[in-house]
């Protein structure tokens, strides 16, 4: 009896020190890219860099100024676009899953493919959409980023949707039905009520991995020093901001790439904080 509760003291006393550690590792982890983007970036920022478009010269370590406010607005537009286009397809495909194809033996199937679909490394989609804007005919532009954006984001807001859904009580559903809904009403007045603090917390972590995201758009997006006016121009995006100008061997336009990191990293966050604090007014009219 003593060898065996020693035994399982031992056991619980390694895994609270390999979590501790674990907790350390990614704490440490994103200590240090704050500490490096905050240490390198904060005094190349400026209110300048956020209000302006680059001037000539900008990237290749001029002196006529500018700032990043194109690569701003084009990551918004992309990930915004991207985010509402996969959302339209991702929504209706998650209910169809859980309300009308449940019981169906292929629904697995498709479960598994979107899981290799999310794990799929960006710069696939973005050689797969450059391969069709070739075959097409079109040039880098915004639509095409926005396409190619909505491809990697599909299946990780079906994914979510699904799961949250698969969470649900199901004795909502059954109750709807017995009142005698139809499977639509239930989709629509039952499971989407429900569904509303999962939908926030996917629509915004979507984002999130979208206007982060630089591979995708290396050839689809394109870059340019103005904003789009239009959906057939090209887009600058704040990712390839800061790949281009780390590129440069100038320190000064470096110092502006951990600037624009720095901008990218605090909407990143912002958007994290943002889901969890939706989610979390949104589940209190949930059932749990």
């Amino acid at each position: 009896m003593k060898k065996r509760l020693s035994r399982r003291h031992i056991e619980e006393a390694f895994l609270k020190l390999l979590m501790l550690f674990s907790f350390l590792l990614v704490a440490g982890s994103l200590g240090g890219i704050l500490f490096t983007v905050l240490a390198r970036g904060l005094p190349s920022l400026s209110l300048e860099m956020l209000t302006q478009t680059p001037a000539g010269g900008f990237y290749l370590g001029g002196e006529q100024g500018g700032g990043i406010l194109n690569a701003i607005i084009g990551s918004l537009y992309l990930a915004g676009g991207g985010t509402l286009l996969a959302l339209v397809f991702s929504l209706p495909f998650a209910l169809c899953m859980n309300v009308y194809a449940s019981k169906w033996r292929w629904v697995g199937l498709v479960r598994l493919s979107l899981d290799v679909m999310w794990g799929i490394p960006s710069i696939v989609y973005g050689a797969f959409g450059f391969t069709i804007m070739l075959a097409i005919g079109m040039r880098a532009s915004l639509i095409a980023g926005i396409f190619v954006l909505a491809l990697l984001e599909l299946p990780i807001l079906t994914r979510s949707l699904d799961e949250f859904i698969q969470m649900m009580p199901c004795e909502l559903s059954e109750a709807s039905f017995a009142l005698g809904a139809t499977r639509l009403e239930t989709a629509r007045a039952v499971i989407l009520r429900q569904l509303l603090p999962g939908l926030a917390t996917a629509v915004l972590l979507a984002f999130g991995r979208g206007i982060g995201d630089a591979a995708s758009v290396l050839f689809t997006a394109g870059y340019t020093d103005r904003i789009p006016q239009s959906l057939l121009d090209p887009v600058a995006s704040l990712p390839l901001a800061v790949f281009f100008q780390l590129g440069t061997p100038f320190p000064e336009v470096q110092d502006r790439a951990y600037a624009s990191a720095l901008v990218l990293l605090v909407i990143v966050l912002v958007t994290s904080l943002g889901s969890r604090w939706i989610s979390k007014k949104l589940g209190r009219y949930s059932v749990k």
